[in-house]
């Protein structure tokens, strides 16, 4: 039992760095909280995808890493600290997070949108009949929170 509903749950690495056996981590690349790079060749990113909630307070947020090209890796850390940042137009991406959902959510489609500073950039699933991209687009009730937050918390 658990007091309260998490309305925001994700994942603390991407999922290739998770497979890398954890003494290998250190020499194959650095993860800190926003940001992960491996082998020096795949550029991560963590970011934030809402879901509006029907009958909620307000969204659901999987904290979720989305991987960019290098070139837009470099331009995302050039203006991690720049004040309009968020004028930027979206970087393209792909989903590396395995949040639990069939199928995998794994190598979906993105678009990641960086916000203003001291916000977590904003990951848009492309419209697909995928789960996840059509609970992104449509919303979902608080019985739905409830049954993720159960996947999640209890897998």
């Amino acid at each position: 039992m658990h007091d309260e509903l998490p309305m925001c749950l994700g994942s603390v690495a991407p999922a290739l760095w998770q497979s890398i056996p954890e003494g290998d981590r250190q020499e194959r690349g650095e993860l800190t909280s926003d940001q992960c790079v491996i082998d020096g060749k795949h550029f991560f990113v963590l970011g934030r995808i809402l879901i509006p909630v029907i009958d909620g307070p307000g969204p659901f947020i999987w904290l979720a890493w989305v991987s960019l090209s290098e070139a837009n890796f470099i331009r995302t850390c050039e203006l991690w600290q720049t004040e309009g940042r968020e004028s930027e137009p979206p970087y393209f991406g792909w989903l590396q997070s395995a949040l639990p959902y069939e199928p995998t959510t794994l190598g979906l489609k993105t678009h990641l949108q960086t916000m203003p500073l001291g916000e977590r950039p904003n990951i848009v699933v492309e419209h697909t009949d995928h789960p996840l991209s059509i609970e992104q687009h449509l919303g979902i009730s608080m019985a739905r929170v409830q049954q993720i937050a159960e996947a999640a918390i209890h897998r």
